[in-house]
């Protein structure tokens, strides 16, 4: 009996709506929306969630459902063009590897994730005017979220739609290093609050944890400290999405490190989390 009340009330706390708004040239955006929990009146701060390559806008829930509970209404695009049926065709072509990295350094499927967020944009600000907006990006997300803040590439995606720093705040889970889309020192002009979060077993195309932590590196810092990296120990690259071997014990640490840093960029001021054993966090 506990069991079931307990499903019953967790189904009622994240009421999920299924929406599709139109797109600049045509298209539509299909977004997951969950609605903001125990906000005060007025307009709740909005947290947009861009997936990697190969995902929906049904991933990512445990950290949807956390900004959802911490007040924010949360919305988990779609992206298209750079989805499932998009990942699965290049690796039919081309291999798990090479078709994996034709996506994600494709100009065409980077520059429509951007014309995404411009459409969710549009639609939240129909909904109401958000004080405070946020932009969460794993992996293809992350490159999604740093093109948004500024970061330059090589693969030819314009300013706009890129470049735009639509937001208060940007989180880069598995951020991507020098590669196929960022020259070296791409970062440097990228002066918002920012978290970038990997794990010690965060391997990717080009490199591992250090190549991960490269684009943090690169950033100049900000005179309020809300720049942070944070290392989680034995933390895979599937974790940050809520799935693989470990990721009940990795998701919280990421969902209390993003809701402490998102805190604090809201003040206006960040200071460092208490320490947490399996936590490396760096501030500048």
């Amino acid at each position: 009996m506990r069991l079931a009340i307990f499903v019953l009330f967790s189904a009622s706390l994240w009421s999920q709506t299924q929406v599709n708004t139109p797109r600049p040239g045509g298209q539509s955006t299909p977004l997951l929306v969950y609605s903001a929990q125990g906000s005060a009146a007025g307009c709740a701060p909005l947290a947009l969630i861009s997936h990697g390559a190969g995902g929906s806008e049904n991933g990512y829930k445990y950290l949807a459902q956390a900004l959802s509970s911490a007040g924010y209404t949360t919305a988990v695009m779609g992206h298209r063009e750079s989805g499932l049926d998009a990942l699965s065709r290049g690796m039919r072509q081309s291999g798990f590897r090479q078709g994996l990295m034709q996506l994600i350094s494709n100009p065409q499927a980077e520059q429509a994730r951007l014309l995404d967020i411009a459409a969710a944009l549009r639609w939240a600000d129909l909904q109401c005017k958000a004080p405070f907006r946020v932009l969460l990006g794993h992996s293809m997300g992350a490159i999604t979220v740093m093109l948004e803040a500024g970061a330059k590439n090589k693969i030819g995606v314009t300013y706009p739609p890129a470049g735009q720093d639509r937001f208060d705040a940007y989180v880069a889970l598995s951020p991507e290093g020098p590669d196929s889309v960022f020259p070296r020192n791409a970062w440097s002009s990228i002066s918002k609050p920012l978290l970038a979060m990997t794990g010690t077993r965060d391997s990717g195309l080009a490199g591992g944890v250090e190549w991960r932590t490269m684009a943090w590196n690169n950033l100049p810092g900000t005179s309020t400290g809300c720049q942070w990296l944070g290392v989680i120990t034995d933390a895979t690259h599937m974790n940050f999405a809520g799935s693989g071997n470990g990721a009940a014990l990795v998701d919280p640490i990421v969902v209390t490190t993003v809701e402490k840093f998102l805190q604090d960029a809201r003040r206006g001021k960040c200071n460092a989390p208490p320490p947490m054993p399996t936590l490396q966090l760096n501030v500048k």
